[in-house]
């Protein structure tokens, strides 16, 4: 068996990584964005952060959901085997160390001893195993990547074991992941969860759960007798340390109050403002802002029924698109957007650049030819989109270029809860404006799946998916990624992507050691009041 991860060699590693993060840190006394751990002596401890998040969480059961503010919140309170560092690499965080067998088939986790869970119970693997379990029934990308069959099993009270039907290549990457997270909860909890999800808050995070006023706040507060690992903080990985005794993520809807209230120093961050709003912000010394990358904007093609199940058809649209007027005119401002072609993350190690010469191509007349081979004929093509600024922009801008190419689009425009039902029926529309927000494999991509919205049922695609997950190395797998990728490019285009998107959080000058990835992190975070 290959042994990987070993503590001292994680200490070292994490050095090394934490001096050349991407990740993105603010604090009062440095405008640029710069790697820190927030666990700076000058730091005061005590009193309370404010966060206001722009929804309600529809649940506070990390298993149970992908939605962003799920996420954001949830990570302070429960944590996972592992954890995803700046550059979106496995860490040990509840395991200390793993082991894969020879055939790739048999994952072996060690965990830490003496973790205490928020109710004081120590974690042992009957807690692992079961939360796993759990874990594996409900996300879709667990079942996706790892197999229906894939099970956890308790060796003993400090080892649990995965068993895989075939070698998943992407396996650790998934347990990994910030979205949908794998978070370790004790056995009773998940025994006594019912379809709507877990109703005991308790994980092994710094933070533990107080109170959740409907609409109003989620309140936390510093857990005493959290262990941190003992290695730097490195996006959500590392060191964690609850400086502030108490955490409330405020819930407030209105983007404007928002505003109104990290100027006024009512919030002491804000999660959701207005794109519009981010130069004044900039120009407040009173407030950082920090970006954080939060995935593609795409238009998908419906590759089911109508118009572009015809490749050519396909072609011209993608032929067609100036992406620098889709993406400045969804997201206001040059920090937030930029232009890449790759389906994943310039900071990933999936990152590709194969297929780059299909993107961006802005050229009418290259589009008009394509539009000739396939016999278009004025056919109506619609765009379907929701309200919400970025996508709604975006698709005025693409029925603009393509109406200018003398393409008969018709946009439809629907609340979002209208457009997440019709767009589930493909004759619906024809394109389909969507945000995907970051993966941190290949195999979890959206625009990939054949059951998702655009329906990407194509052998090959699927085949050179399979062929990633059987392969031992990682050099392998991005290999196969990189003709996979020039293949969706070149090939098959199951949207056209116009670029990779950005939001972004205000901080007060007082707030010291935030971080962000995939969200602001607010463990090693202060208030100096």
């Amino acid at each position: 068996m290959k042994k990987l991860f070993l503590p001292m060699f994680m200490m070292m590693l994490a050095i090394v990584i934490a001096g050349c993060s991407s990740s993105s840190t603010m604090d009062s006394t440095d405008d640029e964005n710069s790697p820190s751990d927030g666990t700076d002596e000058e730091q005061v401890s005590g009193g309370e952060l404010r966060a206001a998040i722009g929804q309600q969480p529809e649940t506070l059961d990390p298993h149970m959901s992908t939605g962003a503010t799920v996420k954001y919140v949830t990570r302070h309170i429960f944590e996972g085997l592992l954890a995803a560092d700046s550059s979106f690499q496995p860490q040990p965080m509840l395991a200390e160390s793993w082991e894969i067998s020879d055939d790739g088939t048999i994952y072996t986790f060690h965990l830490r001893e003496g973790v205490e869970f928020h109710n004081g119970k120590e974690m042992t693997a009957e807690d692992v195993t079961a939360s796993m379990n759990r874990w594996l029934e409900q996300s879709s990308v667990a079942t996706q990547i790892m197999g229906e069959d894939a099970y956890f099993q308790e060796e003993d009270d400090y080892t649990v074991t995965l068993h895989l039907e075939e070698a998943r290549l992407t396996a650790i990457d998934a347990i990994a992941s910030p979205k949908q997270f794998a978070g370790i909860m004790p056995k009773d909890v998940i025994e006594a969860a019912d379809s709507t999800g877990i109703t005991d808050y308790v994980g092994t995070g710094p933070f533990k759960f107080v109170e959740w006023r409907q609409d109003q706040y989620i309140h936390f507060e510093k857990f005493d007798q959290y262990q941190p690992v003992d290695f730097p903080a490195d996006g959500l990985a590392g060191e964690k340390v609850a400086i502030v005794d108490d955490l409330f993520f405020d819930i407030v809807t209105d983007s404007s109050t928002q505003l109104a209230g990290i100027q006024t120093g009512q919030y002491d961050i804000a999660y959701t403002l207005p794109n519009d709003n981010y130069e004044q912000l900039l120009d407040d010394p009173a407030i950082n802002t920090m970006t954080d990358l939060y995935g593609n904007s795409f238009h998908h093609f419906n590759k089911k029924e109508g118009i572009f199940t015809d490749f050519k058809m396909r072609q011209a649209v993608n032929a067609a698109v100036s992406n620098e007027e889709i993406m400045l005119g969804g997201w206001s401002h040059p920090d937030l957007y930029s232009l890449n072609s790759s389906y994943m993350g310039e900071s990933q190690v999936w990152y590709s650049e194969a297929g780059a010469d299909e993107y961006d191509q802005a050229d009418p007349d290259k589009a008009a030819q394509l539009l000739e081979e396939a016999g278009y004929n004025g056919e109506e093509i619609v765009i379907l989109t929701n309200n919400d600024s970025e996508l709604y922009n975006t698709s005025v801008i693409l029925h603009e270029q393509l109406s200018q190419l003398g393409m008969n689009v018709k946009l439809d425009v629907y609340d979002r809860a209208t457009y997440s039902e019709r767009r589930t029926n493909s004759a619906n529309w024809d394109l389909l404006a969507v945000g995907l927000s970051t993966v941190t494999t290949p195999s979890q991509h959206l625009s990939l799946s054949a059951s998702w919205y655009g329906w990407t049922e194509d052998e090959t695609v699927h085949q050179m998916l399979a062929e990633i997950e059987a392969v031992s190395t990682l050099e392998e797998g991005t290999a196969i990624w990189d003709d996979l990728q020039a293949y969706l490019w070149t090939e098959y285009l199951p949207g056209t992507k116009h670029g990779d998107y950005y939001y972004y959080i205000a901080a007060r000058d007082n707030v010291e050691g935030v971080t962000i990835l995939e969200g602001p992190i607010l463990w090693n975070t202060s208030v100096n009041k």
